[in-house]
């Protein structure tokens, strides 16, 4: 099955052209199950990818006590560099400023950290962890909240800093990460984040929940609007048929 979850990674890799030969690549670590799955993903492809490149780790602690030892193991075991770079990030937003929508400046913050972690390691492209369902849920918020058609886009060049963000693993279910991570015993940290679990994302996620009971192809239908629409840099390269969940349970 891992090579079946790394061919869809590699599709997605070529379909956008995320990866180049010479690329120093970080993983943005942050201890959940989309970034650790990434960073075994990345890791195997790396392998025998036609385009060799290098791989790093980078974790952002956020200075809410959280033990980063077991992503360090992994990363060990991966024979990936690992780097832990200590703020304090959490502090700062919740005990100093209290913030009463803390996302927003915490989102900004994180990517500031991991961003100059990235410059001052010489490394030139972010991988990021999202997957097939944070594109649809990010479409709806766009349109629900704000009023727009929008979502983030598979490579993203961060012009001010001279960075390349990339999804690579925007061809698989979370459903699918989620059985991969746990089949896979990896490290997955709890999240310490006073308000994990009550935040605009979750909500627009039940959302989707509910309506695929009564629409079984409604994220299908979404992602592939998504791309035929197409949203800027979403038109993919290749011919590529999108991977509905049942198609890859494991």
């Amino acid at each position: 099955m891992l090579q079946k979850l790394i061919g869809l990674v590699r599709r997605c890799v070529e379909d956008y052209h995320m990866i180049k030969a010479g690329d120093r690549i970080a993983v943005g670590v942050s201890g959940g199950k989309d970034s650790l799955a990434l960073l075994v993903f990345l890791a195997e492809l790396r392998k025998y990818n036609h385009n060799p490149f290098y791989l790093e780790a980078i974790t952002i602690d956020m200075g809410l006590g959280m033990d980063f030892s077991g992503i360090e193991k992994l990363c060990q075991s991966l024979d990936v560099p690992f780097t832990l770079v200590k703020t304090e990030i959490g502090p700062i937003i919740f005990d100093h400023r209290k913030e009463k929508n803390p996302c927003s400046m915490c989102a900004k913050m994180r990517r500031g950290a991991l961003n100059q972690a990235l410059l001052d390691r010489g490394l030139n492209k972010l991988a990021l962890g999202h997957h097939y369902d944070d594109a649809v849920e990010t479409f709806m918020m766009s349109l629900l909240y704000e009023g727009r058609i929008s979502c983030f886009q598979p490579v993203t060049d961060l012009d001010r800093t001279g960075i390349i963000q990339i999804r690579p693993m925007l061809y698989i279910h979370e459903k699918t990460v989620d059985s991969f991570v746990n089949r896979s015993h990896l490290p997955v940290l709890e999240n310490r984040c006073p308000v994990d679990k009550t935040t605009k994302r979750e909500e627009i996620k039940q959302l989707v929940y509910h309506l695929s009971a009564t629409y079984p192809d409604l994220k299908e239908r979404i992602f592939g609007a998504m791309q035929r629409y197409p949203l800027p840099a979403w038109e993919p390269q290749g011919r590529y048929k999108r991977p509905k969940e049942k198609d890859y349970e494991i």
